[in-house]
């Protein structure tokens, strides 16, 4: 983590000064810096929600005591499913999510607006003794986590990795415990990707067989990957390279096994299609680079305010998230968005009020 918070602290070091000696509108172009005018803002924000992108807001917040040093942002990861209940009932001033808000998430219609930040692999990271490399294709991954193929040299497995020795390791699957929006991409995928195979359908939660283990946020997941051999569990990129775990290739839509990298996850974004609530699917696109267990995340903020000092804080820090934190995304494994929909989403942060 220091060398992430260097980076983060020179890098915003450098926006600042930018913006300091800018003459021009910040708001006129989107990778425009927000640091110029975030010196004098006194205030307090409380945030809570999806872990999946919880290092890279980690990392924001920190860099964000250089550029404000009068404005505190707290943000707790507690899983998308329980903070959109945070933020429903108002006790949060944003929150994080992973997935859309549904009817019974506790989120009164039009109390929110979706803000995309920053998108990122979900990994199959995996434990197994004396197997560095690993391919799956999503009907293989789909018997994986529905207990349908249950130690690691059953033939699907070995049929989608030739050449490769797999030991009759039982299969331990990890998933989530709590309410995820991880969850709800990685079902998704596996729903698109194997829709004649995958019968658990798709959530923030789904009824995993009894034999598998739960553990809560995405640390708790590779926890779990870590300490048994022959386990497996889907994870944020973030926290699989912080966990030291080995994760498959992932045979994708144009039958290419591909490793979750930033550079197909980016790929995965250019396909994607952006509704006009700037939510967007980047699951299972089309591509031959593109990694397909990508997932975007978003911020949940409302259009009014009591306040008109808290949307001013919120729209300062939104906008720092959306333009000079982007310098820090890939250095803690996220993509950020593309320039168009990066444009979309300064827009949308300006009905705020």
């Amino acid at each position: 983590m220091l060398s992430r918070r260097v980076f983060a602290g020179v890098a915003v070091a450098a926006l600042a000064l930018a913006g300091c000696s800018s003459k021009g509108d910040p708001g006129t172009d989107p990778s425009a810096s927000a640091a110029g005018g975030l010196a004098s803002i006194t205030g307090e924000l409380k945030a809570s929600g999806a872990s999946f992108p919880n290092t890279y807001y980690q990392e924001v917040i920190l860099s964000l005591k250089d550029a404000a040093p009068n404005f505190k942002v707290t943000y707790n990861s507690i899983g998308s499913g329980a903070g959109k209940k945070e933020y429903g009932s108002g006790l949060v001033d944003f929150a994080g999510t992973d997935s859309t808000v549904k009817d019974t998430d506790g989120v009164p219609a039009g109390s929110y607006l979706y803000i995309p930040t920053v998108a990122a692999p979900i990994t199959v990271a995996y434990n197994l003794k004396g197997v560095d490399k690993l391919q799956l294709s999503p009907v293989t991954l789909s018997k994986i986590f529905q207990r349908t193929v249950k130690t690691w040299n059953a033939p699907e497995i070995a049929a989608d990795n030739p050449g490769v020795t797999l030991p009759a390791t039982a299969i331990s699957v990890a998933h989530r415990s709590d309410g995820s929006g991880t969850t709800s991409n990685f079902t998704k995928y596996l729903a698109a990707a194997a829709p004649d195979d995958w019968k658990l359908g798709s959530g923030d939660t789904v009824a995993w067989p009894a034999d598998t283990q739960a553990g809560a946020k995405n640390t708790g997941v590779a926890q779990l990957v870590k300490a048994a051999d022959g386990a497996i569990g889907y994870i944020d990129l973030s926290d699989a390279k912080d966990s030291g775990l080995p994760f498959a290739a992932i045979k994708n839509k144009d039958g290419q096994y591909v490793l979750p990298t930033l550079e197909g996850a980016t790929a995965a974004l250019a396909g994607a299609e952006v509704k006009d609530d700037l939510t967007f699917n980047p699951l299972n696109a089309a591509g031959a680079a593109t990694y397909p267990i990508t997932a975007p995340t978003y911020l949940l903020v409302k259009p009014k305010y009591d306040d008109p000092k808290k949307a001013e804080l919120v729209k300062a820090f939104v906008k720092y998230v959306l333009t000079d934190g982007k310098a820090i995304a890939a250095e803690v494994n996220y993509a950020v968005l593309p320039t168009e929909l990066q444009a979309k989403a300064l827009a949308q942060l300006d009905k705020v009020s």
